[in-house]
């Protein structure tokens, strides 16, 4: 799964708005304490405003603040309000691929991909971030040390060149 800047930004913005309380923060403010581009920050604060996460208001008072409570914003959501789907196969949902032959059974892993990224991203909230209390199983899938490991990407195939120069 590739998490974009878009979706970083988002969530880290929330969690800081969940570590603030219900007083509105300035986008400066937000922009500074996680080190988020300025103008970037306001882009993914507008789809926050528009997917109903956070709520605006103008002026010296004004600023942005959570749309509802941080326990009731999951990471899933913040995904799905600024990227879309949480998985998808050339821009389709994987219930709508279809594969024949041998690639049949292709869809049913598509589908498992999904069902476990929604396992942690849907059982995640801002909340417990900001709070720093995460969910016991996923404080379980992290303590195991093959989680932390890097795994070699597939060799590239060598220079065709030098393969049979």
């Amino acid at each position: 799964m590739h998490i974009t800047a878009k979706v970083d930004y988002a969530v880290r913005t929330l969690i800081e708005l969940a570590a603030a309380g219900p007083s509105p923060s300035k986008a400066e403010f937000l922009a500074h304490a996680q080190t988020i581009p300025h103008k970037f920050l306001e882009a993914v604060l507008a789809d926050l405003r528009r997917g109903g996460l956070v709520n605006s208001r103008r002026g010296p008072d004004g600023g942005y603040w959570l749309a509802r409570p941080a326990s009731d914003i999951s990471i899933a959501d913040v995904i799905r309000t600024v990227e879309g789907p949480l998985a998808s196969v050339r821009g389709e949902r994987p219930e709508d691929v279809e594969y024949g032959g041998p690639a049949a059974k292709l869809q049913d892993v598509w589908i498992a991909v999904r069902v476990n990224l929604r396992a942690v991203l849907e059982n995640v909230s801002v909340a417990d971030i900001a709070e720093q209390r995460l969910p016991d199983f996923l404080t379980a899938l992290t303590a195991d040390p093959g989680a932390w490991e890097r795994r070699p990407r597939a060799a590239a195939p060598a220079d065709e060149d030098a393969q049979f120069g």
